[in-house]
Protein backbone atom coordinates (compact mmCIF):
# COMPACT_ATOMS: atom_id res chain seq x y z
CA UNK A 1 0.00 0.00 0.00
CA UNK A 2 3.08 2.21 0.03
CA UNK A 3 2.90 5.21 -2.28
CA UNK A 4 -0.81 4.79 -2.99
CA UNK A 5 -3.77 6.95 -2.02
CA UNK A 6 -5.60 5.25 0.85
CA UNK A 7 -9.38 4.87 0.96
CA UNK A 8 -10.57 4.22 4.53
CA UNK A 9 -14.09 2.75 4.65
CA UNK A 10 -15.94 2.56 7.98
CA UNK A 11 -19.45 1.11 8.20
CA UNK A 12 -21.73 1.15 11.25
CA UNK A 13 -25.20 1.71 12.63
CA UNK A 14 -26.23 4.50 14.97
CA UNK A 15 -27.98 3.65 18.23
CA UNK A 16 -31.73 3.01 18.07
CA UNK A 17 -32.57 6.17 20.04
CA UNK A 18 -30.19 8.46 18.12
CA UNK A 19 -31.62 11.14 15.85
CA UNK A 20 -30.38 10.76 12.24
CA UNK A 21 -30.70 14.51 11.75
CA UNK A 22 -28.63 15.37 14.82
CA UNK A 23 -26.09 12.72 13.84
CA UNK A 24 -25.71 14.34 10.40
CA UNK A 25 -25.04 17.73 12.02
CA UNK A 26 -22.43 16.26 14.37
CA UNK A 27 -20.88 14.35 11.47
CA UNK A 28 -20.37 17.59 9.56
CA UNK A 29 -18.82 19.14 12.66
CA UNK A 30 -16.40 16.21 13.05
CA UNK A 31 -15.25 16.74 9.47
CA UNK A 32 -14.85 20.52 9.75
CA UNK A 33 -13.36 20.64 13.24
CA UNK A 34 -11.25 17.48 13.34
CA UNK A 35 -10.73 15.18 10.34
CA UNK A 36 -10.10 17.84 7.71
CA UNK A 37 -7.35 19.35 9.88
CA UNK A 38 -5.29 16.17 10.10
CA UNK A 39 -2.01 15.65 8.23
CA UNK A 40 -2.48 13.82 4.94
CA UNK A 41 -6.25 14.38 4.74
CA UNK A 42 -7.63 14.54 1.19
CA UNK A 43 -11.44 14.35 1.40
CA UNK A 44 -14.25 12.72 3.37
CA UNK A 45 -17.82 11.57 2.64
CA UNK A 46 -20.51 10.19 4.93
CA UNK A 47 -23.60 8.37 3.72
CA UNK A 48 -26.59 6.28 4.72
CA UNK A 49 -28.46 3.57 2.84
CA UNK A 50 -32.16 2.76 2.67
CA UNK A 51 -31.88 0.45 5.70
CA UNK A 52 -30.26 3.10 7.88
CA UNK A 53 -26.73 1.64 7.67
CA UNK A 54 -23.98 4.28 7.59
CA UNK A 55 -20.62 4.63 5.87
CA UNK A 56 -17.77 7.11 6.29
CA UNK A 57 -15.16 7.17 3.52
CA UNK A 58 -11.96 9.13 4.10
CA UNK A 59 -9.13 9.50 1.60
CA UNK A 60 -5.58 9.85 2.96
CA UNK A 61 -2.18 10.39 1.41
CA UNK A 62 -0.72 7.42 3.32
CA UNK A 63 -1.48 4.69 5.84
CA UNK A 64 0.72 6.51 8.36
CA UNK A 65 -1.50 9.60 8.05
CA UNK A 66 -4.64 7.49 8.54
CA UNK A 67 -3.13 5.78 11.59
CA UNK A 68 -2.09 9.07 13.16
CA UNK A 69 -5.57 10.54 12.69
CA UNK A 70 -7.27 7.48 14.17
CA UNK A 71 -5.01 7.59 17.22
CA UNK A 72 -5.92 11.24 17.86
CA UNK A 73 -9.61 10.66 17.10
CA UNK A 74 -10.08 7.97 19.75
CA UNK A 75 -8.89 10.29 22.53
CA UNK A 76 -10.38 13.57 21.33
CA UNK A 77 -13.13 14.92 23.60
CA UNK A 78 -14.54 17.18 20.86
CA UNK A 79 -15.92 14.13 19.00
CA UNK A 80 -17.41 12.43 22.08
CA UNK A 81 -21.05 13.37 21.31
CA UNK A 82 -20.63 11.95 17.82
CA UNK A 83 -19.02 8.67 18.83
CA UNK A 84 -21.59 8.08 21.58
CA UNK A 85 -24.34 7.98 18.95
CA UNK A 86 -22.61 5.09 17.11
CA UNK A 87 -23.50 1.48 17.94
CA UNK A 88 -19.88 0.40 18.50
CA UNK A 89 -20.32 -3.40 18.00
CA UNK A 90 -21.55 -2.75 14.42
CA UNK A 91 -18.43 -0.85 13.34
CA UNK A 92 -16.18 -2.29 10.66
CA UNK A 93 -13.21 -0.50 9.10
CA UNK A 94 -11.04 -1.39 6.11
CA UNK A 95 -8.31 0.49 4.24
CA UNK A 96 -7.57 0.05 0.57
CA UNK A 97 -4.81 1.29 -1.73
CA UNK A 98 -6.68 2.69 -4.73
CA UNK A 99 -5.76 3.10 -8.37
CA UNK A 100 -6.32 6.84 -8.92
CA UNK A 101 -7.06 10.09 -7.02
CA UNK A 102 -10.64 10.89 -6.02
CA UNK A 103 -12.26 13.55 -8.24
CA UNK A 104 -16.04 13.10 -7.86
CA UNK A 105 -16.67 16.13 -5.65
CA UNK A 106 -20.18 16.67 -7.04
CA UNK A 107 -21.39 13.16 -6.24
CA UNK A 108 -24.43 12.65 -4.03
CA UNK A 109 -24.43 8.85 -4.11
CA UNK A 110 -21.87 6.04 -3.96
CA UNK A 111 -21.90 2.26 -4.41
CA UNK A 112 -19.17 0.41 -2.47
CA UNK A 113 -18.59 -3.30 -3.03
CA UNK A 114 -15.88 -5.33 -1.29
CA UNK A 115 -15.12 -8.95 -2.17
CA UNK A 116 -12.47 -11.64 -2.57
CA UNK A 117 -11.41 -13.05 -5.90
CA UNK A 118 -12.14 -16.76 -6.34
CA UNK A 119 -9.28 -19.08 -5.47
CA UNK A 120 -7.27 -19.95 -8.56
CA UNK A 121 -8.28 -16.88 -10.56
CA UNK A 122 -5.42 -15.00 -12.20
CA UNK A 123 -5.44 -11.65 -10.36
CA UNK A 124 -3.78 -9.70 -13.18
CA UNK A 125 -6.37 -10.98 -15.65
CA UNK A 126 -9.14 -10.16 -13.19
CA UNK A 127 -7.93 -6.58 -12.80
CA UNK A 128 -7.90 -6.17 -16.58
CA UNK A 129 -11.58 -7.22 -16.67
CA UNK A 130 -12.24 -4.97 -13.68
CA UNK A 131 -10.93 -1.99 -15.64
CA UNK A 132 -13.02 -2.94 -18.67
CA UNK A 133 -16.21 -2.77 -16.61
CA UNK A 134 -15.78 1.00 -16.58
CA UNK A 135 -14.80 1.42 -20.22
CA UNK A 136 -17.36 -1.05 -21.61
CA UNK A 137 -20.32 -0.28 -19.35
CA UNK A 138 -20.30 1.89 -16.20
CA UNK A 139 -18.48 4.85 -17.68
CA UNK A 140 -21.11 5.08 -20.43
CA UNK A 141 -24.07 5.41 -18.04
CA UNK A 142 -25.91 8.67 -17.40
CA UNK A 143 -24.92 10.22 -14.07
CA UNK A 144 -21.64 8.30 -13.74
CA UNK A 145 -18.82 10.36 -12.21
CA UNK A 146 -15.97 8.07 -11.16
CA UNK A 147 -15.10 4.42 -10.49
CA UNK A 148 -12.26 3.60 -8.09
CA UNK A 149 -10.79 0.15 -7.50
CA UNK A 150 -8.45 -0.94 -4.74
CA UNK A 151 -7.10 -3.73 -2.59
CA UNK A 152 -6.13 -4.07 1.07
CA UNK A 153 -3.20 -5.90 2.65
CA UNK A 154 -5.28 -9.07 3.03
CA UNK A 155 -6.03 -9.12 -0.70
CA UNK A 156 -9.67 -8.05 -0.34
CA UNK A 157 -10.83 -6.03 -3.35
CA UNK A 158 -13.01 -2.92 -3.36
CA UNK A 159 -14.90 -1.02 -6.06
CA UNK A 160 -16.41 2.40 -5.32
CA UNK A 161 -18.65 3.94 -7.98
CA UNK A 162 -19.69 7.58 -7.61
CA UNK A 163 -22.92 8.91 -9.19
CA UNK A 164 -24.65 12.25 -9.50
CA UNK A 165 -27.61 10.87 -7.52
CA UNK A 166 -29.35 7.68 -6.42
CA UNK A 167 -31.96 7.69 -9.20
CA UNK A 168 -29.31 7.51 -11.92
CA UNK A 169 -27.48 4.77 -10.05
CA UNK A 170 -30.74 2.83 -9.69
CA UNK A 171 -31.36 3.11 -13.43
CA UNK A 172 -28.04 1.42 -14.19
CA UNK A 173 -28.46 -1.59 -11.89
CA UNK A 174 -30.49 -3.94 -14.06
CA UNK A 175 -28.57 -3.15 -17.27
CA UNK A 176 -25.35 -3.78 -15.33
CA UNK A 177 -26.49 -7.26 -14.26
CA UNK A 178 -27.33 -8.08 -17.88
CA UNK A 179 -24.12 -6.77 -19.49
CA UNK A 180 -21.69 -9.51 -20.66
CA UNK A 181 -18.65 -7.75 -19.15
CA UNK A 182 -20.43 -7.50 -15.79
CA UNK A 183 -21.33 -11.19 -15.81
CA UNK A 184 -17.69 -12.08 -16.54
CA UNK A 185 -16.53 -9.72 -13.77
CA UNK A 186 -18.97 -11.06 -11.16
CA UNK A 187 -18.30 -14.72 -12.05
CA UNK A 188 -14.68 -14.36 -10.89
CA UNK A 189 -15.68 -13.24 -7.38
CA UNK A 190 -16.13 -15.42 -4.31
CA UNK A 191 -19.89 -14.87 -4.04
CA UNK A 192 -19.95 -15.52 -0.28
CA UNK A 193 -17.49 -12.69 0.32
CA UNK A 194 -19.41 -9.93 -1.47
CA UNK A 195 -20.49 -6.99 0.70
CA UNK A 196 -22.42 -4.32 -1.21
CA UNK A 197 -23.58 -0.93 0.10
CA UNK A 198 -25.37 1.88 -1.72
CA UNK A 199 -25.25 5.18 0.17
CA UNK A 200 -26.78 8.62 -0.19
CA UNK A 201 -24.40 11.26 1.15
CA UNK A 202 -25.20 13.20 4.30
CA UNK A 203 -24.91 16.98 4.56
CA UNK A 204 -25.58 17.51 0.85
CA UNK A 205 -28.74 19.46 1.57
CA UNK A 206 -28.97 23.23 1.57
CA UNK A 207 -27.11 25.28 4.20
CA UNK A 208 -30.47 26.56 5.51
CA UNK A 209 -31.40 23.09 6.77
CA UNK A 210 -28.09 22.79 8.53
CA UNK A 211 -28.54 26.23 10.12
CA UNK A 212 -31.95 25.29 11.53
CA UNK A 213 -30.72 21.99 12.95
CA UNK A 214 -27.67 23.72 14.44
CA UNK A 215 -29.92 26.37 16.03
CA UNK A 216 -32.19 23.76 17.63
CA UNK A 217 -29.24 21.59 18.63
CA UNK A 218 -27.72 24.59 20.42
CA UNK A 219 -30.33 24.00 23.12
CA UNK A 220 -28.36 20.86 23.95
CA UNK A 221 -24.84 22.19 23.52
CA UNK A 222 -25.11 25.81 24.68
CA UNK A 223 -23.25 26.87 21.51
CA UNK A 224 -24.02 30.55 20.85
CA UNK A 225 -22.84 30.55 17.22
CA UNK A 226 -26.20 29.49 15.67
CA UNK A 227 -27.90 32.58 17.13
CA UNK A 228 -26.10 34.47 14.36
CA UNK A 229 -28.30 32.65 11.82
CA UNK A 230 -31.25 34.80 12.98
CA UNK A 231 -31.59 38.23 11.41
CA UNK A 232 -31.22 40.59 14.40
CA UNK A 233 -33.13 43.36 12.59
CA UNK A 234 -36.08 41.22 11.49
CA UNK A 235 -37.29 38.14 13.33
CA UNK A 236 -41.09 37.77 13.15
CA UNK A 237 -42.35 35.45 15.87
CA UNK A 238 -45.63 33.53 15.57
CA UNK A 239 -45.34 31.57 18.81
CA UNK A 240 -47.88 33.62 20.74
CA UNK A 241 -46.22 32.86 24.08
CA UNK A 242 -42.97 34.49 22.98
CA UNK A 243 -42.18 38.16 22.38
CA UNK A 244 -41.24 39.38 18.92
CA UNK A 245 -37.69 39.61 17.62
CA UNK A 246 -34.43 38.38 19.06
CA UNK A 247 -35.33 39.99 22.38
CA UNK A 248 -38.31 37.64 22.73
CA UNK A 249 -36.15 34.62 21.88
CA UNK A 250 -33.55 35.73 24.41
CA UNK A 251 -36.15 36.20 27.14
CA UNK A 252 -37.31 32.59 26.74
CA UNK A 253 -33.74 31.31 26.96
CA UNK A 254 -33.09 33.36 30.11
CA UNK A 255 -36.13 31.77 31.78
CA UNK A 256 -35.08 28.22 30.97
CA UNK A 257 -35.38 25.76 33.87
CA UNK A 258 -32.31 24.30 35.57
CA UNK A 259 -30.53 22.14 33.01
CA UNK A 260 -31.91 24.21 30.12
CA UNK A 261 -34.03 23.10 27.19
CA UNK A 262 -33.35 20.03 25.04
CA UNK A 263 -34.17 19.42 21.38
CA UNK A 264 -33.98 16.26 19.27
CA UNK A 265 -34.64 17.00 15.59
CA UNK A 266 -36.28 13.87 14.20
CA UNK A 267 -37.04 15.13 10.67
CA UNK A 268 -36.03 18.22 8.70
CA UNK A 269 -37.32 19.41 5.31
CA UNK A 270 -37.03 22.39 2.98
CA UNK A 271 -39.52 24.00 0.63
CA UNK A 272 -37.99 27.03 -1.05
CA UNK A 273 -37.27 29.68 1.59
CA UNK A 274 -38.96 27.56 4.29
CA UNK A 275 -37.30 24.94 6.48
CA UNK A 276 -39.59 22.85 8.68
CA UNK A 277 -38.74 20.33 11.37
CA UNK A 278 -40.40 17.61 13.42
CA UNK A 279 -38.81 17.90 16.83
CA UNK A 280 -38.91 16.24 20.24
CA UNK A 281 -38.38 18.88 22.93
CA UNK A 282 -37.87 19.06 26.63
CA UNK A 283 -39.38 22.55 26.81
CA UNK A 284 -41.09 23.06 30.17
CA UNK A 285 -41.78 19.33 29.97
CA UNK A 286 -41.62 16.78 27.10
CA UNK A 287 -43.18 18.20 23.93
CA UNK A 288 -43.87 17.08 20.37
CA UNK A 289 -43.49 19.96 17.94
CA UNK A 290 -43.32 21.20 14.40
CA UNK A 291 -41.22 24.31 13.69
CA UNK A 292 -41.26 26.35 10.49
CA UNK A 293 -38.55 28.89 9.67
CA UNK A 294 -38.48 31.34 6.77
CA UNK A 295 -35.17 32.58 5.35
CA UNK A 296 -34.16 35.73 3.53
CA UNK A 297 -30.60 36.12 2.25
CA UNK A 298 -29.39 33.19 4.35
CA UNK A 299 -30.87 34.51 7.62
CA UNK A 300 -33.92 33.34 9.58
CA UNK A 301 -36.53 36.10 9.52
CA UNK A 302 -39.74 34.36 10.61
CA UNK A 303 -40.81 31.45 12.81
CA UNK A 304 -43.99 29.46 13.39
CA UNK A 305 -44.51 26.40 15.60
CA UNK A 306 -47.04 24.06 17.17
CA UNK A 307 -46.33 22.20 20.41
CA UNK A 308 -48.18 19.62 22.49
CA UNK A 309 -47.33 17.37 25.41
CA UNK A 310 -45.74 14.02 24.63
CA UNK A 311 -48.26 11.21 25.13
CA UNK A 312 -48.04 7.42 25.46
CA UNK A 313 -48.10 5.28 22.28
CA UNK A 314 -51.40 5.18 20.42
CA UNK A 315 -53.68 2.10 20.09
CA UNK A 316 -51.39 0.77 17.33
CA UNK A 317 -48.29 1.23 19.48
CA UNK A 318 -46.94 4.17 17.48
CA UNK A 319 -45.44 7.27 19.07
CA UNK A 320 -45.56 10.90 17.99
CA UNK A 321 -42.03 10.59 16.56
CA UNK A 322 -41.28 7.11 15.21
CA UNK A 323 -41.75 5.99 11.61
CA UNK A 324 -40.04 6.76 8.32
CA UNK A 325 -37.51 9.60 8.13
CA UNK A 326 -35.98 9.06 4.68
CA UNK A 327 -36.85 11.75 2.09
CA UNK A 328 -37.51 10.35 -1.39
CA UNK A 329 -39.32 11.38 -4.59
CA UNK A 330 -38.19 15.01 -4.57
CA UNK A 331 -39.26 15.22 -8.19
CA UNK A 332 -42.83 14.47 -7.02
CA UNK A 333 -42.96 17.28 -4.46
CA UNK A 334 -45.59 19.36 -6.26
CA UNK A 335 -47.71 16.33 -7.15
CA UNK A 336 -47.68 15.19 -3.51
CA UNK A 337 -48.66 18.68 -2.39
CA UNK A 338 -51.71 18.50 -4.66
CA UNK A 339 -52.79 15.14 -3.21
CA UNK A 340 -52.57 16.42 0.36
CA UNK A 341 -54.30 19.69 -0.53
CA UNK A 342 -57.15 17.70 -2.09
CA UNK A 343 -57.39 15.47 1.02
CA UNK A 344 -57.51 18.43 3.41
CA UNK A 345 -59.94 20.38 1.22
CA UNK A 346 -62.36 17.56 0.44
CA UNK A 347 -62.16 15.36 3.53
CA UNK A 348 -61.09 17.57 6.44
CA UNK A 349 -62.65 20.91 5.44
CA UNK A 350 -65.77 19.71 3.64
CA UNK A 351 -66.35 16.18 4.93
CA UNK A 352 -66.51 14.59 1.48
CA UNK A 353 -65.50 10.92 1.56
CA UNK A 354 -65.96 10.05 -2.14
CA UNK A 355 -62.23 10.03 -2.94
CA UNK A 356 -60.95 8.92 0.48
CA UNK A 357 -59.60 5.54 -0.67
CA UNK A 358 -57.98 7.18 -3.69
CA UNK A 359 -56.16 9.81 -1.62
CA UNK A 360 -55.33 7.55 1.35
CA UNK A 361 -53.91 4.06 0.84
CA UNK A 362 -56.71 1.81 2.15
CA UNK A 363 -54.38 -1.08 3.06
CA UNK A 364 -51.43 0.92 4.44
CA UNK A 365 -52.16 3.98 6.54
CA UNK A 366 -49.83 4.32 9.53
CA UNK A 367 -51.15 6.64 12.21
CA UNK A 368 -49.13 8.52 14.83
CA UNK A 369 -51.96 10.57 16.32
CA UNK A 370 -51.96 9.75 20.02
CA UNK A 371 -55.56 8.55 20.13
CA UNK A 372 -56.10 6.97 16.71
CA UNK A 373 -55.22 3.50 15.45
CA UNK A 374 -53.74 2.57 12.09
CA UNK A 375 -55.79 2.28 8.93
CA UNK A 376 -59.01 3.79 7.69
CA UNK A 377 -60.82 1.70 10.29
CA UNK A 378 -58.90 3.53 13.02
CA UNK A 379 -59.82 6.89 11.49
CA UNK A 380 -63.46 5.85 11.22
CA UNK A 381 -63.56 4.69 14.83
CA UNK A 382 -62.16 8.03 15.98
CA UNK A 383 -64.73 10.01 13.99
CA UNK A 384 -67.52 7.81 15.38
CA UNK A 385 -66.27 8.44 18.95
CA UNK A 386 -66.32 12.19 18.36
CA UNK A 387 -69.87 12.07 17.01
CA UNK A 388 -71.16 9.95 19.91
CA UNK A 389 -69.53 12.16 22.55
CA UNK A 390 -70.57 15.58 21.24
CA UNK A 391 -66.98 16.44 20.23
CA UNK A 392 -65.80 18.32 17.16
CA UNK A 393 -62.76 18.23 14.92
CA UNK A 394 -63.34 21.01 12.41
CA UNK A 395 -60.88 22.40 9.87
CA UNK A 396 -61.88 25.94 8.88
CA UNK A 397 -58.87 27.16 6.87
CA UNK A 398 -55.56 25.91 5.51
CA UNK A 399 -52.86 28.57 5.86
CA UNK A 400 -49.78 26.84 4.43
CA UNK A 401 -48.84 23.65 2.59
CA UNK A 402 -45.09 22.91 2.60
CA UNK A 403 -43.39 19.84 1.17
CA UNK A 404 -40.18 18.11 0.26
CA UNK A 405 -40.47 14.93 -1.76
CA UNK A 406 -42.66 12.35 -0.05
CA UNK A 407 -43.40 14.52 3.04
CA UNK A 408 -46.05 17.27 3.13
CA UNK A 409 -46.86 19.56 6.09
CA UNK A 410 -50.14 21.47 6.37
CA UNK A 411 -50.76 24.34 8.80
CA UNK A 412 -54.48 24.79 9.43
CA UNK A 413 -56.93 26.55 11.72
CA UNK A 414 -60.11 25.13 13.22
CA UNK A 415 -61.93 23.88 16.29
CA UNK A 416 -61.29 20.83 18.43
CA UNK A 417 -62.74 19.26 21.57
CA UNK A 418 -66.11 19.33 23.31
CA UNK A 419 -68.67 21.20 21.19
CA UNK A 420 -68.51 23.97 20.11
CA UNK A 421 -64.75 23.25 20.30
CA UNK A 422 -61.65 25.23 21.20
CA UNK A 423 -59.92 27.47 18.68
CA UNK A 424 -56.85 25.46 17.60
CA UNK A 425 -53.99 25.24 15.16
CA UNK A 426 -53.57 21.92 13.33
CA UNK A 427 -50.14 20.95 12.04
CA UNK A 428 -50.35 17.70 10.03
CA UNK A 429 -47.39 15.90 8.46
CA UNK A 430 -48.19 13.34 5.76
CA UNK A 431 -45.94 10.83 4.02
CA UNK A 432 -46.91 9.61 0.56
CA UNK A 433 -46.08 6.64 -1.63
CA UNK A 434 -47.14 6.36 -5.25
CA UNK A 435 -49.51 9.33 -4.99
CA UNK A 436 -51.31 8.16 -1.84
CA UNK A 437 -51.06 9.12 1.83
CA UNK A 438 -49.55 6.24 3.83
CA UNK A 439 -48.44 7.83 7.12
CA UNK A 440 -49.55 10.72 9.35
CA UNK A 441 -48.22 12.67 12.34
CA UNK A 442 -49.86 15.71 13.92
CA UNK A 443 -49.71 18.32 16.67
CA UNK A 444 -52.85 20.19 17.80
CA UNK A 445 -52.39 23.30 19.93
CA UNK A 446 -55.01 25.68 21.37
CA UNK A 447 -54.77 29.30 20.18
CA UNK A 448 -55.01 31.61 23.19
CA UNK A 449 -57.28 34.68 23.22
CA UNK A 450 -55.66 37.77 21.76
CA UNK A 451 -55.46 39.41 25.19
CA UNK A 452 -52.82 36.81 26.14
CA UNK A 453 -50.62 37.15 23.06
CA UNK A 454 -47.03 38.31 23.62
CA UNK A 455 -46.68 39.49 20.01
CA UNK A 456 -49.10 40.89 17.43
CA UNK A 457 -48.11 38.65 14.51
CA UNK A 458 -50.85 36.04 14.85
CA UNK A 459 -50.54 32.27 14.89
CA UNK A 460 -50.31 31.95 11.11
Amino acid sequence: MKGKTIMEVTTFNIKYDASPTTFAVLDAKVESDFTSKQKGFITRQSGVDDKGDYVVVVYWKSVADADASMSKFMGNTSVADYTQMIDAPTMKMSRYAIDKPFNAENSRFVEIMSFDVKEGIDVAQFQSINQRVETDFTGQQKGFLQRLIGVNEAGEQVVAVYWENKALSDASLQPFMEAPISKDFMSRMDQNSIDMGRYKFLNMDSPNKEKVVALLNSFNTGDQTPISYINPEKYIQHNLDVGDGLAGFGAVMKNAPEGGFKANVVRVFQDGDYVFTHTEYDFFGPKAAFDVFRFEDGKIVEHWDNLAAVTPPNPSGRTQFDGTTNITDREKTNANKKVVWQFVDEVLLNGKMDNLTTLVNPTKYLQHNSAVADGLDGLGAALKYFAENDMVMVYDKVHKVLAEGNFVLTMSEGKFGKAPGNHVAYYDLFRLENGQIVEHWDVIQPIPPKSEWKNDNGKF
